[in-house]
């Protein structure tokens, strides 16, 4: 029989006053589940049910598009389905990555949701018995003119700081963007990435009957209950008062956890090893228990508890921090338990591994929830939603993106978007984070993508966060494509081989016809780009119902992208390396300046379409720019992106000490042969002894290859299109204007 503590509603309570849908289940979810269970869910059974069925852990709108996905390779040794995805690199050696959302806890307590969210990450990684070498994340806020969001976006900042500089984790790259469209729903994506030996891989799964269930870490409180659950709702002004929802992080607990754990893989002491990380101990065990096709009896009794009188539904449901679940062979207890004791961490025996199908729990000698446990997991309900075109797509295929933003004086524009905080310097952001600890950081972040060695040997790994919801917006199908698109791109850029991609995809409702046709779109754009640059996804998050209001935020599927470097000379950045070298535009510039950074800054409107991507051609582009860098004929390698080349020169020249002397032809005008953000563009500067060497080499892999200009001993750019001097700026100057942008903001409010 299944106990109901009398201080909770009833079973028959919980049906008469739909008390379900308080924990985010629907009516027919519910009836479900008495269907399941042959009888009335108890109060704890619910809120189990509820937060596993929840979009957070279930994915139930999304699976089937997520199937879309490419997910197999041939250096793939563990895709979607574990804490993290993991990918060969020679040598016996493996990178292991992923990246989440903590999106609506950073919405109500920015500083803890921020750091939690990068705790978490952490976790997924080493559970897979990684040890962590490099921290990356994306950001996405409303306007900097928002004194709430100017709030959010420090308090964010200073919480990714604090958790992964002290558990001595390097925060080497990411993305900043600022958009209407997020200002009551910021974004927090975090990434984390890895190394192990093959031999070391662990994986989420209970299996040999008898084998003991361990709970180690953290003690058990009443933060972040029902968590998963919040994160898959909507944002509204109730959100503030879930404040409990929101867990508190104590990174110095999971450096302990983290060098504990990773000692217990060395000595080969685990049968399972998982993150009590969304839906805390209920997820944790029973997709254990699911993976390992047994059940599973837990005791509560026994679970380390920081408060008094917890009810099951409590303990079950609580996103308390730092915590992990084992399962061992009881022979190897006593070692788990002294390796804890070293570490100054607590541990407990809470359960075992059982025969058959069944979720037990147990509280003080009473059976509250008694389960199925493939119901949890492999029977949460599945929603093939409807999709529908929005009217706004159609709308926007017929502006023309180029007539609104002519006759503008480009010097004038150049100065407005080196200022935007889109485009700014990121220096007030990524120098409250300790990127050098370690010391295997090579390319600090500022670059295309940031670099750490893998030590003990030659090779390097290259990694980037992209994403421009502006192109997603207008055509999802198109922008889809570029967020992976430019990923790569930015590895290979720093001279490495893309080897996969971890995505966030953040976007509205899975309800709303027109987002789900967004998601869907986006999905069938990234899956496309993944199979022509063989970059298959290993894993990754969704976070859906991100609204507040009646307003969604554009969809913004977020790609975290991982490349091999295998010798380090071929280590390449973006800084000009000597006066005398020569610049090369590869790739063609079109009259592409719809959803662009320049369109947004004029105008404050996002319109038109979006840059074409021709797969074909960015995949020549890739491994022709590889080949170039492998060869050592590239010095410089540097991404077209937002704001266009004027940009990318600019970006070039700050930290060179260096100029540079640019001659622009183009059919098009000034502003577009300036600020247009086609895609497939790559800057590169040679030796004039290897400007035959990078020209063959182009003509080689069909890339459009164009000498534009010339590195000079003068900190000036100088840029003349069609024989007119349309910018001439000093690199100090721009230097100032483009660093001061964001502090000056930020200090503006407080004065307001």
């Amino acid at each position: 029989m299944v106990y109901s503590l009398p201080t909770e509603p009833s079973p028959e309570q919980v049906r008469e006053q739909s008390l379900y849908r308080e924990m985010g289940l629907a009516d027919d979810e519910y009836e479900q589940i008495i269907g399941h269970l042959g009888r009335l869910p108890n109060w704890t059974e619910v809120g189990v049910y509820s937060v596993m069925w929840s979009e957070h852990c279930s994915y139930k709108n999304s699976k089937p598009l997520l199937r879309k996905f490419p997910t197999e390779g041939p250096r793939v040794l563990q895709g979607p389905g574990e804490g993290a995805g993991v990918i060969d690199i020679g040598d016996g050696q493996a990178v292991v990555f992923k990246i989440e959302s903590h999106n609506h806890p950073s919405a109500v307590e920015p500083f803890q949701g921020a750091a939690t969210g990068v705790g978490g990450i952490i976790r997924d990684v080493f559970s897979m018995g990684a040890r962590p070498v490099a921290l990356l994340n994306s950001l996405r806020f409303g306007s900097l003119d928002n004194n709430r969001v100017k709030y959010l976006f420090e308090h964010v900042v200073a919480g990714i700081a604090h958790y992964g500089n002290c558990i001595g984790i390097p925060t080497v790259g990411g993305e900043v963007v600022f958009d209407q469209s997020y200002e009551g729903n910021p974004l927090v994506n975090a990434m984390c990435v890895g190394l192990l030996s093959h031999d070391q891989l662990q994986k989420g799964i209970a299996s040999g009957v008898g084998n003991l269930v361990v709970y180690v870490g953290a003690s058990t409180g009443r933060d972040g209950i029902h968590g998963a659950t919040f994160a898959s709702v909507e944002l509204s002004e109730e959100s503030e008062e879930k404040r409990s929802a929101v867990q508190v992080g104590d990174p110095f607990m999971e450096k302990l956890l983290l060098e504990a754990c990773m000692e217990m893989v060395e000595q080969e002491l685990l049968v399972g090893i998982q993150d009590m990380g969304a839906a805390g101990l209920t997820c944790s065990s029973a997709e254990m228990a699911a993976k390992g096709t047994c059940g599973m009896e837990l005791n509560l009794d026994r679970v380390p508890q920081r408060e008094t009188n917890m009810s099951p539904y409590e303990i079950m449901l609580s996103e308390s921090q730092e915590r992990m679940l084992l399962v061992i062979e009881e022979q190897n207890l006593a070692r788990i338990e002294a390796i804890c004791k070293k570490w100054g961490l607590q541990s407990a025996v809470i359960g075992q591994v059982t025969k058959g199908d069944r979720y037990q729990v147990y509280q003080k000698g009473e059976c509250v929830a008694d389960i199925p446990v493939m119901t949890l997991v492999d029977d949460a309900p599945i929603y093939h939603r409807e999709e529908k075109i929005p009217a706004y797509y159609t709308e926007m295929k017929e502006i023309n993106d180029t007539d609104q933003l002519e006759g503008h004086n480009p010097e004038s524009l150049f100065e407005q978007l080196i200022q935007s905080p889109n485009l700014a310097s990121k220096r007030w952001v990524y120098q409250q984070y300790d990127h050098m600890v370690g010391t295997s950081t090579a390319v600090l972040p500022g670059s295309d993508a940031a670099v750490v060695v893998v030590r003990g040997t030659d090779k390097a790994l290259a990694m980037s966060t992209d994403g421009n919801s502006r192109y997603v917006y207008l055509n999802p199908e198109q922008g889809g494509r570029i967020a992976v698109a430019e990923a790569a791109r930015n590895v290979v850029c720093a001279g490495a081989e893309p080897l996969g991609v971890t995505d966030c995809l953040n976007f509205g409702s899975p309800e709303n016809p027109d987002i789900y046709w967004q998601l869907s779109k986006a999905i069938d754009g990234m899956s496309a780009a993944c199979h022509t640059l063989k970059t298959p996804i290993v894993g990754g998050n969704v976070s859906l119902y991100n609204e507040s209001g009646d307003q969604a935020i554009y969809p913004t599927p977020v790609v975290g992208m991982v490349g091999l470097i295998e010798q380090r000379a071929h280590i390449t950045t973006q800084t000009w390396k000597g006066a005398g070298e020569q610049i090369y535009l590869l790739g063609e510039t079109l009259a592409e300046l719809g959803g662009s950074e320049l369109q947004y800054v004029v105008t404050g409107q996002v319109s038109g379409q979006p840059p074409v991507l021709d797969l074909e051609k960015e995949k020549s582009l890739q491994t022709g720019l590889l080949a170039m860098i492998r060869q050592g004929i590239v010095t410089a390698a540097h991404d077209l992106a937002e704001g266009g080349i004027a940009l990318a020169l600019a970006e070039s020249c700050m930290d060179s000490g260096l100029g540079a002397e640019i001659t622009l032809s183009s059919p098009h005008s000034h502003v577009t042969a300036l600020f247009s953000e086609s895609q497939s563009r790559v800057l590169v500067s040679v030796k004039k002894s290897d400007m035959e060497k990078l020209e063959q080499l182009a003509a080689k892999y069909q890339i459009p290859c164009t000498r534009i200009g010339e590195v000079i001993e003068q900190e000036k750019l100088l840029i003349e299109v069609n024989g007119e001097e349309v910018i001439g700026r000093s690199i100090p100057d721009i230097k100032q204007l483009w660093e001061g942008a964001i502090p000056c903001k930020m200090k503006a409010s407080l004065t307001n």
